[in-house]
C-alpha cells in the first residue's frame, strides 16, 4: 500500500501551542484522528486571528477548507502539549495550502504534518472567489517571511 509522503517547509511563519484533553483521546488511548483535524482546525483559526482576520471575514470573503492532507508521525497523548507550526504556501488564484507540523512540546516528537487546502468563498453567494488582495499580500509576507534566511 502505498504511503503520503510530504516534506516540510525549512521554516514556519506561525506557531501555536495546544493541550491534548482527554475528549481528545479514543479507546486506543491516543490522539484521535478526527481530533486531530479539530486541533488543526483551531490552530487555522488562531492563525488567521494572528493576521487580524476571522475565517468567516477575510476582507469581505469567507473561506472553507477544500482539501486535506495528514501523515501520523507518532502517537500523542493525553494531557501532553502539542505546538502547531503552519505555513501558507503553494498560492492560486482561489486559495492556497496551510502546512503544518505538530509536535509535542516536551520531547519535541514530531505527531502530524500535512497541510489544509484553504478556499475563498464570497459569503453571499457560497461560490469560490479569488483571494482579497490585501489578505494575499499579507499571506504571501508571512510566507516570505519563513523563506528569510535566519
Amino acid at each position: 500500500m502505498a504511503r503520503i509522503v510530504f516534506d516540510l517547509p525549512a521554516r514556519f511563519g506561525f506557531a501555536t501551542e495546544l493541550q491534548v484533553y482527554i475528549s481528545h483521546v479514543n479507546q486506543g488511548g491516543h490522539l484521535d484522528n478526527a481530533q486531530l483535524l479539530s486541533l488543526v482546525s483551531e490552530a487555522r483559526l488562531r492563525f488567521f486571528q494572528s493576521l487580524g482576520y476571522r475565517e468567516g471575514h477575510v476582507d469581505g470573503t469567507a473561506i472553507v477548507v477544500g482539501d486535506m492532507l495528514a501523515q501520523y508521525k507518532s502517537e500523542a497523548f493525553h494531557g501532553e502539549t502539542l505546538r502547531v507550526q503552519m505555513q501558507p504556501a503553494d498560492f492560486n488564484r482561489y486559495g492556497f495550502d496551510l502546512v503544518f507540523c505538530m509536535t509535542e512540546t516536551s520531547e519535541r516528537r514530531e505527531v502530524a504534518r500535512g497541510k489544509t487546502g484553504i478556499v475563498f468563498i464570497d459569503p453571499a453567494t457560497r461560490r469560490v472567489t479569488p483571494i482579497p488582495m490585501a489578505a494575499l499580500h499579507q499571506l504571501q509576507r508571512c510566507a516570505s517571511m519563513a523563506d528569510a534566511p535566519a
